[in-house]
């Protein structure tokens, strides 16, 4: 109920309590974790691009610098701001007003509601400043929720939660093991295989119709896909999620999956240690899903410890990212398990979302689901089948996932608390501050992508002209560590889907997003998929 989740909010505003401390501070980091997290260069080299690219292509202006107090914006008046925040349902519109203060206000704007304030910012040339700015540790928002367990439970934080040192440090080793560009190769034989399932899945569900086509929301089966495939990844085995019958066990885990993003939202609202020390039932039910997806990462070291006895050296297919770091014994079981874990939780409702927002597209638009395939197809013909090969030669493709991630970003924005005073827009923003991104803004925005409402992926081809465009990952050291994954996992479900069937749209209506955790359709997408030697 809002009017009660807001007079809830008011009074601790009141009171002095941390509750909009935590629930403004903490918010808009929902979006965050989920596509940003991991470096490959250097800090050296990560600083020689950003200003090669901010100096060469986006030269700053010689105007004074105006003071901090100057940036316009909502930050004078907190409380007036929250009640208009409330009264716009801003929860779920945050990515609309976003747009509507850029538009008010131009490229920058600094916004205070309660105690959560921030300066947001949408240029291409001033997100070059920012990640100059971010330091040695980078510093983002966390998942207040999930850090709260974690301290309830005694449990070690994983890299997605950890800053400092203690982040680096952990950072450099899981970053050889998961988002090296190397290690494409062991996960491309695992996820090829998922999708040949999910292929024969839809094929039988075709069948089954009796129609010769299969209309349906495909968000459930897309959500089974992602998680079987980021756990095949992870824990390097199967759990038969896209079989006909599913074990208990494994039905256990999907429900924790569930049950643990569905009890993170309303804690993006109320801090978790309030509702802890209450006994709320939302608590409860995140204890019980955290509980049961770490008792499956146990499961999973106890079954990868058997086999390692049993096959006691000898050398066989890729056992996943779990038992290469157990075997590399760099980092604690502990620390391995909450990273793992981690990974796992924020690559299932990403990167399912994301290949529905692309179905969505391709069904839109036909003649460019045929310009892909033919791409798919001549990429096979040329590596004589080798998937790995095929990923080399798929640019169109490729372009279709960064044009839905500008369209339909799961992150509303990027931030960072700056290590250093910066100028953009030549006002001063002083060490300290949360900076923010506006990633779905600045996709939308005809000033920076020409016919921003149009679904080109050809406009990604030219790499040259794209600095700080497509960030759906973020950026440098603390970008997305399963960038890796799920950009392998995204490719080769397209070409899967492309190369057997035709995806057809219901009705030409289009489908707007609301914001619940990361963005999401605002109501089902139906499509019709057919085979695709079927008129």
């Amino acid at each position: 109920n809002r009017t009660f989740l807001f007079c809830f909010v008011f009074f601790c505003f009141f009171a002095g309590k941390c509750v909009m401390a935590v629930k403004w501070r903490r918010w808009p980091g929902r979006l965050v974790y989920t596509m940003q997290d991991s470096p490959g260069q250097t800090r050296a080299c990560h600083s020689g691009i950003v200003s090669a690219a901010r100096d060469t292509l986006f030269p700053q202006s010689s105007s004074t610098v105006r003071p901090f107090s100057e940036i316009p914006g909502l930050w004078k008046n907190s409380l007036s701001n929250l009640y208009t925040f409330w009264k716009l349902d801003g929860f779920r519109n945050i990515h609309r007003i976003m747009v509507h203060n850029f538009n008010t206000f131009g490229p920058i704007y600094r916004e205070k509601i309660g105690y959560y304030e921030s300066v947001n910012i949408i240029k291409p040339e001033d997100a070059a400043i920012l990640f100059k700015a971010e330091g040695h540790y980078p510093k983002r928002l966390r998942v207040e929720a999930w850090t709260s367990y974690r301290d309830y439970r005694n449990r070690k934080y994983g890299v997605l939660l950890k800053d400092g040192e203690d982040w680096r440090s952990n950072r450099v080793i899981l970053n050889r093991e998961v988002i090296s560009p190397k290690v494409q190769g062991n996960f491309v034989p695992l996820l090829d295989e998922v999708g040949q399932d999910f292929v024969t899945r839809v094929h039988k569900k075709i069948e089954r119709s009796g129609q010769n086509q299969w209309t349906t929301d495909l968000s459930h089966e897309l959500f089974k896909y992602a998680l079987e495939s980021v756990s095949t990844v992870l824990y390097g085995e199967r759990l038969g999620l896209l079989l006909d019958y599913i074990d208990p066990e494994v039905q256990h885990f999907i429900d924790c999956i569930t049950l643990m993003f569905k009890s993170t939202c309303p804690m993006l609202y109320i801090p978790p240690s309030l509702l802890r020390r209450v006994g709320a039932k939302v608590w409860n039910d995140h204890v019980k899903a955290w509980d049961g997806i770490f008792n499956q990462a146990d499961r999973c070291i106890q079954n990868i410890y058997r086999q390692l006895r049993k096959e006691s050296g000898a050398q066989g297919k890729y056992p996943g990212v779990l038992a290469s770091l157990l075997m590399l014994d760099r980092l604690s079981i502990e620390e391995i398990k909450a990273s793992v874990t981690e990974l796992m939780a924020g690559g299932v409702d990403t990167t399912s979302i994301t290949l529905l927002w692309t179905l969505y597209e391709l069904a839109r638009h036909p003649d460019l689901q045929e310009e892909l395939r033919a791409e798919v197809t001549a990429a096979r013909t040329a590596s004589q089948g080798d998937r790995l090969q095929m990923l080399k030669m798929v640019p169109l493709l490729k372009g279709a996932l960064k044009e839905t991630l500008r369209l339909h970003p799961v992150a509303v924005s990027l931030q960072r608390y700056i290590a250093e005073d910066i100028v953009i827009q030549n006002y001063h923003i002083p060490s300290g501050t949360l900076v923010q991104l506006g990633l779905y803004a600045m996709g939308r925005d005809h000033r920076i992508f020409p016919h921003p409402e149009q679904y080109l992926p050809s406009r990604w081809l030219p790499t040259e002209s794209h600095y700080f465009r497509s960030l759906g990952f973020g950026f440098g050291p603390r970008q997305c560590l399963g960038r890796r994954i799920a950009e392998t996992e995204m490719q080769l479900f397209l070409i899967h889907m492309l190369e057997n069937f035709r995806i057809q749209k219901q009705r030409q209506v289009e489908v707007r997003s609301t914001f619940e955790l990361i963005l999401l359709p605002k109501k089902p997408i139906l499509l019709t998929i057919k085979p695709l030697h079927s008129s």
